[in-house]
């Protein structure tokens, strides 16, 4: 987007009267409705700053930090004053005026699309900063952007000017879309790719400590075996001296069998209890193995069908809301994986569990008011969306239905996936259950 064009954007924001709404549905996204028109997206992305429209755009997840609380707070069902651009620099200078009980108040939403400064500032009526998509020191750049300060005019820049690629005011819908396509077909692939080699490089480390665990067949014979020699060994104590390291006694079949004595062990009862103790230990690592084997079979299942649902997506936001980007701070913390995986859209949570242990606790846990969604007829994941007491909208329970079959089916076909208020759902046993008052959504899986 050159600055001929954002100054043709410009004329036609100015045929509006109003911000109906406005928030932000990705990191550096923000949507704008203009007298309840179609929204336009102003894409902040460092170096990569546009504008376009298109025809629905979900949010990847829930931004409340405090810029978000300001933007909404200042602008929504906010009058416009003016909408300009300066001569210098693709800057976009929305002044706005909100009427409150006693007076109106004045804010200004400054966005810039100028290559490393690209941001978003929210400033008062005397040019003071109230909040900014991105804060920035001043050892880090010649113009701070902090909260309670003012703002520096960005250096002046000469331009060459640029051929537009909108002709005409009236091509525009069709440019902004045309902007939207190229742009997210670009990040999309960009998006896959990089997700796609990161989910299988975790399944392979995965498989990896797979095939690295123990035989538990084998382990469970050798703890059969040492109970055999600990039973033998009591059942002739008086055939042992105290000194005895090894021994050949009968089994109970007749048969000679040379038995290792513990070194430890001080006399031959003494042996006995170690071997019986050596067996337990054994039967114990042979139980977690197992626990063990269950969960990472049910990890690189789970991976691969992630893997499925990146390569299926239609949208980079899509794809946000399967692997939403962790913040910093949660990434140095060490947290236990529960089997129960959590997304976000459209503001509202979803949880669903990644094996039978993980249903049964997410059954445990829900609400008696959050919606319960299964497969009909099928085994599958339970599916908790947390409703708080809200009406789900129809396009929350078919994602919500979506997730259900693409994490529990790997064939193609139409299936029918049944939901209820978990108040509805009895469970007899684990995470198998009884369900009343429900109804049904079709979901087909590509």
């Amino acid at each position: 987007m050159n600055l001929i064009e954002l100054k043709i954007i410009t004329q036609k924001l100015n045929t509006y009267k109003k911000i109906h709404y406005i928030e932000r549905i990705n990191d550096t996204t923000i949507a704008i409705t203009f007298d309840k028109d179609k929204p336009y997206y102003f894409d902040l992305t460092r170096g990569e700053g546009c504008i376009y429209q298109w025809d629905e755009i979900p949010k990847s997840r829930e931004y409340n930090a405090p810029f978000d609380v300001v933007l909404k707070k200042r602008f929504i069902n906010a009058k416009i004053k003016s909408i300009e651009v300066p001569q210098h620099d693709k800057i976009l200078i929305i002044k706005t005026q909100s009427a409150s009980s006693y007076k109106a108040i004045e804010t200004t939403l400054q966005l810039e699309f100028t290559g490393r400064h690209t941001n978003a500032i929210i400033l008062n009526g005397e040019g003071v900063i109230l909040e900014a998509l991105r804060h920035i020191d001043i050892s880090n750049s010649f113009r701070e952007v902090r909260v309670g300060g003012k703002l520096l005019e960005l250096p002046k820049r000469s331009f060459e000017p640029k051929p537009s690629s909108i002709k005409d005011i009236d091509e525009l819908e069709t440019y902004l879309k045309e902007v939207y396509h190229t742009k997210e077909h670009k990040r999309l692939e960009e998006i896959k790719r990089t997700k796609i080699k990161s989910i299988e490089k975790r399944v392979t480390k995965l498989e990896k400590s797979l095939r690295q665990l123990e035989d538990e067949a084998k382990l469970l014979q050798k703890a059969a075996t040492l109970e055999q020699h600990a039973s033998i060994i009591l059942g002739n104590l008086d055939r042992i001296a105290n000194y005895q390291k090894r021994v050949e006694l009968e089994d109970y079949e007749g048969n000679r069998v040379m038995i290792e004595l513990p070194k430890e062990s001080v006399n031959a009862a003494d042996a006995a209890n170690r071997l019986f103790a050596r067996a337990k230990k054994l039967k114990q690592k042979a139980k977690g193995l197992h626990i063990e084997r269950e969960n990472l079979s049910d990890k690189i299942l789970y991976n691969k069908r992630l893997i499925h649902l990146v390569k299926s997506a239609k949208s980079s936001t899509e794809i946000e809301i399967y692997l939403p980007k962790q913040p910093k701070v949660q990434k140095r913390r060490i947290q236990s994986d529960n089997g129960i995986e959590t997304l976000f859209y459209q503001g509202y949570k979803i949880l669903f569990g990644k094996s039978q242990k993980a249903n049964a606790q997410l059954l445990k846990n829900a609400k008696m008011s959050d919606m319960w969604l299964h497969l009909r007829d099928i085994p599958s994941t339970h599916v908790i969306i947390r409703t708080d007491k809200r009406n789900i909208p129809e396009d929350v329970l078919t994602f919500a239905a979506k997730i259900c079959v693409d994490f529990s089916i790997d064939k193609s076909g139409a299936y029918w996936v049944d939901y209820t208020k978990r108040r509805n759902v009895k469970v007899k046993e684990g995470a198998k259950v009884n369900y009343i008052d429900f109804k049904s959504v079709r979901i087909v899986k590509e």
